[in-house]
């Protein structure tokens, strides 16, 4: 199995990347022959989306090549994917939704009405989040709430299938 790992947080020792690694030991252990690829979404170097909508009838990014159209690669070898975000105003982090936004052609295609079309039909993702608001005001407030379900729509519009959530709650005590 193949499982592709997307660290959204900037931070390389932080809850997300702690968060991540537990859960990535416990698949480890329940699949055989897995390879894990951890990819820091900080440390890639891409552009934004220029939302040209060429890419979705060309099924490929026409702008210059970058870290995106490697890890486009990534995405479509992957079995299973986990993404792991910190909390920003209820949403996922920037750079990680920039990434998204550019790799929409490997994530889905669209039918000739223009109905998205997932591309990963049968793959599994996990969802890791790290919020500082304490629970339970992390998910009535709309913070983890918000993050886990901007990710979850990139991922089922995508054909994967959400087996897990994780979300760490109020961190600024947690250090």
């Amino acid at each position: 199995m193949n499982i592709l790992v997307l660290n959204g947080s900037p931070r390389k020792n932080g809850n997300v990347v702690k968060a991540l690694k537990a859960e990535t030991e416990k698949i480890q252990k329940e699949y055989e022959n897995t390879q894990i690829i951890w990819k820091d979404i900080s440390d890639l170097n891409f552009d934004f989306c220029k939302g040209c909508m060429a890419c979705r009838s060309k099924m490929n990014c026409i702008l210059p090549a970058d870290d995106a159209h490697k890890l486009a690669e990534e995405i479509k070898n992957c079995d299973m994917l986990i993404a792991g975000t910190p909390v920003y105003w209820g949403n996922m982090n920037g750079k990680l939704k920039a990434l998204f936004d550019r790799l929409v052609y490997v994530l889905m295609k669209e039918s000739k009405s223009g109905i998205p079309l997932p591309l990963h039909k049968g793959k599994k993702a996990v969802i890791v989040t790290s919020c500082t608001t304490p629970f339970p005001f992390n998910y009535l407030c709309g913070q983890s709430g918000g993050a886990v379900r901007a990710v979850k729509e990139v991922l089922k519009s995508s054909g994967f299938k959400i087996i897990k959530t994780k979300n760490i709650s109020n961190t600024k005590k947690r250090g």
